[in-house]
């Protein structure tokens, strides 16, 4: 199981020294069977008066940080050791019943799952319906796994990946029409497109790093994001449509949650002299340890 070491550094700076309001910060990897923390420290300047952790709705782990002291800049580090196990299209295992589509979740999943397979965005023209329609087969069912992998390689292939690093996202309408957008705009269109197929989908959150010097990752550099797809016999499988990943190679699991905006990395307020906000920098460095560990 490798062993990764993850640095993600969020800068704010400011003209004149400013006050700060409630920080909400979701940086920490979560804990699962496919990734462990070895070690996980923040650290925040100027200090905190008070740092609480708490877990969110989604299981996802959310520091907390208030403020007494004012400063011209806001530096939040997180430094992270972390093991993580590669997993690919190989370990997808689904339950005989949900491998060709269209097939229904059983009653005991179908009341959790609900949120999830619900859209979050118009589609009056249903655009999306039709774009995601158009990977199902014309002469019957559709093996489920294949028509998911279709859809995640056809964004890769298709659309032009064109990074933006100002807040908000496109809606998924407009990433159809205009064919290019980020990784949290692909992962939007997708979650649309297999909603509107009937699957749950979830945004994730998190880092993509390459796992070996032969592997080429688009979206690098910064937060990540993809789309987890509920498969009955599998659980939640991750699908990169930024990269064409369908499995967790490579991806680093942060925030998982029903829309993107319960997801955002760091959110919160500042008060002083009208313009003073000058900019933010965020610089994240993904190694991966030349020796093997093994998992506790």
């Amino acid at each position: 199981m490798p062993l990764l070491t993850l640095s993600h550094i969020t800068t704010y700076s400011y003209s004149r020294p400013v006050s700060f309001g409630e920080h909400r910060i979701m940086v920490r990897p979560r804990e699962s069977y496919d990734q462990h923390l070895v070690d996980a420290q923040l650290h925040i300047t100027p200090e905190p008066a008070d740092v609480r952790w708490l877990q969110d709705v989604f299981g996802n782990s959310v520091a907390i940080a208030t403020f007494d002291r004012r400063a011209k800049d806001l530096v939040i580090d997180s430094r992270i050791r972390l093991r993580h196990e590669p997993a690919d299209l190989q370990t997808v295992d689904i339950e005989q019943y949900a491998r060709l589509y269209p097939f229904t979740y059983n009653s005991e999943e179908m009341p959790d799952l609900l949120r999830s397979i619900e859209r979050q965005h118009l589609d009056p023209l249903r655009q999306i319906d039709e774009w995601a329609r158009g990977f199902l087969s014309t002469t019957g069912q559709t093996d489920t796994l294949a028509m998911l992998s279709d859809m995640t390689a056809s964004i890769r292939r298709d659309f032009t990946y064109v990074a933006r690093h100002e807040k908000g996202t496109q809606t998924p309408i407009e990433t159809l029409t205009k064919r290019s957008g980020t990784c949290r705009d692909y992962a939007m269109l997708m979650i649309e497109a297999v909603r509107a197929l009937g699957f749950a989908a979830r945004f994730v959150s998190g880092y993509v790093y390459n796992p070996s010097q032969r592997d080429e990752r688009r979206g690098g550099g910064n937060t990540h994001a993809w789309v987890r797809v509920y498969l009955p016999g599998s659980g939640w499988v991750e699908f990169d449509p930024t990269n064409g990943i369908i499995g967790n190679r490579g991806l680093i699991r942060v925030a998982v949650a029903r829309d993107i905006y319960q997801a955002v990395p760091i959110s919160g307020t500042w008060a002083g002299f009208p313009g003073s906000f000058r900019d933010m920098t965020v610089s994240v460095d993904i190694s991966v340890e030349d020796r093997v560990t093994t998992p506790i």
